[in-house]
């Protein structure tokens, strides 16, 4: 059953059980929510799910305001603690929420499937991306990943770009959540993140959303 519990706003928050949530994130109109750390999410998450750590404010307003209000919503964590205290303030903010009740938890105890980076998937050496960055004369990286909600909105008006300027640069995709040792070495601290190089060397860097107009200023 689905149950309800007040949000501080007078708002109800959804909460719903491992069995309702289960139904309802099959749905192709909705949101997914991890708001766990970044390792967290990696030890095993729900398929499709995007990540926003609530214990990291800045990190979890920054994504979540990339979400979309017009579709629902459905968030959890380990237990449900961290997961109805984002809830909350995502209601506040006029989003529909639905909590998993118990969290990855009670998900798990019911056997149901999380999907999970391989941990002995190996990282790109420091000298291999060098290698990468030095492929073409103008090369354009994109530090992102596919739990990441403003990199899921970056997506589209990047390939938009590539398609109109395939000729001109190559473009390399690292994984964020895999990369995380290049990533340090190169100072990248948020996703998306996007270097180009010419010639090997850095010429320009953005965090965060990029238009494609500023994109085409890059590479003129």
């Amino acid at each position: 059953m689905v149950l309800f519990s007040c949000a501080s706003n007078g708002q109800k928050n959804k909460v719903a059980s491992p069995e309702i949530f289960s139904e309802a994130i099959k749905s192709q109109n909705i949101q997914i929510l991890d708001v766990r750390t970044a390792d967290e999410y990696k030890s095993g998450h729900l398929k499709n799910s995007l990540q926003a750590n609530w214990l990291n404010r800045a990190e979890f307003d920054d994504r979540t305001s990339h979400l979309d209000k017009s579709k629902p919503i459905f968030i959890y964590c380990l237990s449900g603690g961290r997961s109805g205290a984002a809830a909350e303030a995502l209601t506040a903010k006029g989003y529909t929420v639905t909590n998993l009740e118990g969290g990855i938890n009670a998900w798990k105890r019911e056997n149901r499937p999380l999907e999970g980076v391989d941990p002995n998937t190996p990282q790109t050496s420091l000298a291999a991306y060098e290698g990468q960055v030095k492929s073409s004369a103008i090369v354009l990286v994109d530090f992102g990943a596919e739990w990441c909600p403003p990199c899921k909105k970056m997506e589209p008006l990047l390939n938009e770009f590539m398609k109109e300027n395939s000729s001109k640069l190559t473009l390399i995709k690292m994984d964020g959540g895999i990369e995380t040792a290049l990533m340090k070495s190169l100072n990248v601290e948020a996703l998306p993140t996007f270097i180009l190089y010419k010639n090997g060397v850095e010429f320009k860097r953005k965090q965060g959303l990029v238009s494609k107009e500023e994109f085409s200023s890059w590479v003129k």
